[in-house]
């Protein structure tokens, strides 16, 4: 029992560091470090410290309680699943104090873009988005929560789009009145969570919940919107497990409330999150490997890239991370056999049972550059690295997936890069297309056949610099409005 508590001290204290540090940071990069230390908390501290107190007996369907940590007894496997993940964490700390130490003698990062034509760009993403929503939905095509492949990968990548341009409206969306700012945001978050509910999924209200986040660090903290951020992370923790309610059927429902009966009741409401964070899973999953390697360096290579390429131009099927874990690693203690499913693997695990401690060193590093890149995406004043850095700064992978999940994210952020992108040129093309260019009236030529001794009654200059029409002037002083002033084009100006 000594040896967990220590180790689950170590993750505490890990975390701790990290926090400290994310608080010197300036920007989204802050938001993005306490997202993991919270993910990482829940699922490294919480998680254990539940399981030493409570030791519940392995049941069919109770994630929570491991038959593997339960046959070798919860002290000594928990103890021995976390020992490489207090190593892993700590080598993140010493990189996170690292940057933080630099960071302070950086200058800030630019303001972030307010440009209207990316807004017009998000909003008419986010109109597309939602007809492909309801087209997935009215043909029952729409991906559900834990489904491996896609039933139409074309109406899947248009409905992506719905989510993307919530995401993006919430981060730049700039209104003049803070009533009408709250109403829409209310709005957007409001259809994220009939969305979530639609395709039993909880990932889409949590991406758009991180947005509004995100939002506050890119204008500045106040004192409102830290508390709005604490009320709306309050409100997710207590609505997690009615979310959870939409996954279950009746018969389900019974069943896990029958499992979470050996639990105290002061545990029973965090439940559902606490098998939601199931990253002492994976790390349980790697201890049992007992060492062996996973993939070779080349298939680690060859996996990264293919995962940047659409699936339709390659010649074969690309390993995708989370199936591979839940068959091959997972599998290999755990059977697996008529299971289909995809797992997260989280960056230690899967850094540990690819390069041992070298790989948990090497892959902390990546994923601390891809939260450093996604943060400063979000300040670019182009289309396609503001929409990489909205999905991976809104998506849970930093915090629940190794270095090849997250080069599957980035793989289809790019899709839907180029598919925002592909919009935002059509829709400047309209705006500077022959049709929708006003004319510009050439000025009127004069009269060459005037008499120019004919006066010409134009407003004087009155003592207070103003023109009085009933006053004469003198004819040198008319001039055509036309002559000596700068020509204004519609290409010249945006």
């Amino acid at each position: 029992m000594f040896a967990a508590l220590s180790m689950i001290g170590g993750v505490v204290a890990a975390l701790v560091t990290i926090s400290v540090a994310a608080f010197t940071v300036r920007g989204v990069a802050r938001v993005l470090l306490l997202g993991q230390v919270a993910y990482w908390a829940l699922s490294y501290a919480a998680r254990p410290l539940v399981l030493l107190w409570v030791q519940p007996q392995p049941r069919y369907g109770d994630d929570l309680a491991d038959q593997r940590l339960a046959l070798i007894g919860f002290p000594h496997g928990i103890s021995e699943a976390l020992r490489p993940v207090v190593f892993g964490l700590w080598v993140y700390a010493a990189v996170v104090v690292a940057y933080a130490l630099w960071a302070r003698r950086r200058p800030s990062p630019p303001p972030v873009r307010t440009d209207p034509d990316l807004v017009r760009t998000l909003l008419a993403v986010y109109l597309i988005g939602n007809l492909g929503r309801a087209a997935a939905l009215l043909t029952g095509q729409a991906a559900s929560a834990g489904e491996v492949q896609s039933a139409n990968p074309v109406l899947d990548l248009v409905a992506g789009l719905g989510g993307l341009g919530s995401l993006g409206l919430i981060l730049f969306l700039r209104l003049r009145h803070a009533r009408t700012t709250a109403l829409v945001l209310g709005g957007l978050l409001v259809v994220e969570l009939v969305w979530a509910i639609s395709i039993q999924s909880k990932s889409p209200v949590m991406a758009a919940a991180l947005a509004v986040a995100i939002r506050f660090a890119l204008l500045g903290w106040t004192r409102r919107r830290t508390l709005a951020a604490v009320g709306l992370a309050v409100v997710g923790l207590a609505g997690f497990g009615w979310l959870q309610s939409f996954k279950l059927t009746d018969e389900a429902e019974a069943a896990a409330a029958a499992l979470d009966v050996q639990y105290p009741p002061l545990v029973q409401p965090f439940l559902s999150i606490l098998r939601r964070f199931d990253l002492l899973q994976a790390a349980t999953d790697a201890y049992f490997m007992g060492g062996r390697p996973w993939l070779t360096v080349d298939q680690v290579l060859t996996a990264a890239w293919e995962s940047l390429v659409p699936a339709t131009l390659l010649s074969g099927e690309k390993l995708h991370s989370g199936t591979a874990w839940a068959s091959q690693v997972r599998g290999s203690s755990v059977d697996m056999t008529n299971v289909s499913v995809s797992l997260a693997e989280g960056g230690i695990s899967e850094g540990l049972v690819l390069g041992g401690h070298v790989g948990i060193v090497l892959v902390a590093l990546f994923t601390f550059a891809l939260l450093v890149l996604s943060a400063r995406a979000l300040h670019s004043r182009y289309v396609l690295v503001i929409v990489l850095g909205v999905l991976v700064a809104t998506s849970p992978v930093l915090g629940e997936r190794g270095f090849l999940g997250s080069m599957e994210v980035v793989g289809k952020g790019l899709q839907l890069a180029v598919a925002v992108w592909a919009v935002d040129l059509a829709l400047r093309l309209l705006r500077r297309s022959p049709a929708t260019t006003p004319t510009v009236t050439p000025a009127a030529t004069p009269d060459v056949t005037t008499d120019v001794t004919t006066p010409v009654t134009t407003p004087a200059a009155t003592r207070d610099g103003t023109r009085d029409a009933a006053l004469p002037t003198d004819p040198a002083d008319a001039r055509d409005p036309g002559v000596g002033q700068p020509e204004t084009t519609l290409g010249s100006r945006r």
